[in-house]
C-alpha cells in the first residue's frame, strides 16, 4: 500500500499530567515521569504538557505502551493524538492576548541529491513518498 505523505497521516502525540507532589516521594515520581518523557524526545508544551511528532499511527502503540511502564503509582495521565494538521491549527494564548503560531510549510521538503539530467529530477518530483520504505531507509519525515 503507498501512503502519502500528508498533514492528515503525520501524527503527534500530547501527553498531560495532574501527579500529586505534597510529600516528596511523590514529588520524585512525578519529576522521573517529567525526565522519562524528555528522554523519549517530549517537549514540554506547559508544566504538566508534553508533546512529541511520532510519524505514523503505527509508531504511536510502542510509545504509548512505555509510558504505560513508567506511569507514576499516583495521579493521572492522559495521552491524546492528533494529526500534525490539527497541531498546525493550535491557537497560543498568553498574558490576555493570541499569540501568532510559526506558519507551518505549505509542504514537507525531502532533499535529493541533484542530477544534471532534468528527467530524472522530473521523476523524483513526481514520484510518491512511500513511509514503509521511508522508515526501512531511516529517512525522518
Amino acid at each position: 500500500m503507498n501512503k502519502q505523505l500528508s498533514g492528515y497521516r503525520l501524527m503527534w502525540l500530547m501527553v498531560m499530567f495532574d501527579l500529586p507532589v505534597v510529600e516528596e516521594e511523590n514529588r520524585k515520581e512525578a519529576n522521573r515521569f517529567r525526565k522519562f518523557l524528555e528522554k523519549e524526545g517530549f517537549s514540554m508544551a506547559q508544566f504538566s504538557v508534553y508533546a512529541k511528532f511520532c510519524g505514523t499511527r503505527e509508531r504511536m502503540t510502542p510509545i504509548i505502551n512505555k509510558i504505560n511502564e513508567n506511569l507514576p503509582p499516583k495521579g493521572k495521565v492522559s495521552a491524546i493524538q492528533f494529526t500534525d494538521k490539527q497541531y498546525g491549527g493550535i491557537i497560543h494564548m498568553s498574558n490576555r492576548q493570541v499569540m501568532k503560531s510559526k506558519e507551518p510549510p505549505d509542504q514537507l521538503m525531502l532533499f535529493f541529491e541533484e542530477t544534471n539530467d532534468l528527467e530524472d529530477n522530473e521523476q523524483i518530483e513526481d514520484q510518491d513518498i512511500d513511509l514503509n520504505k521511508a522508515e526501512e531507509q531511516n529517512i525522518p519525515f
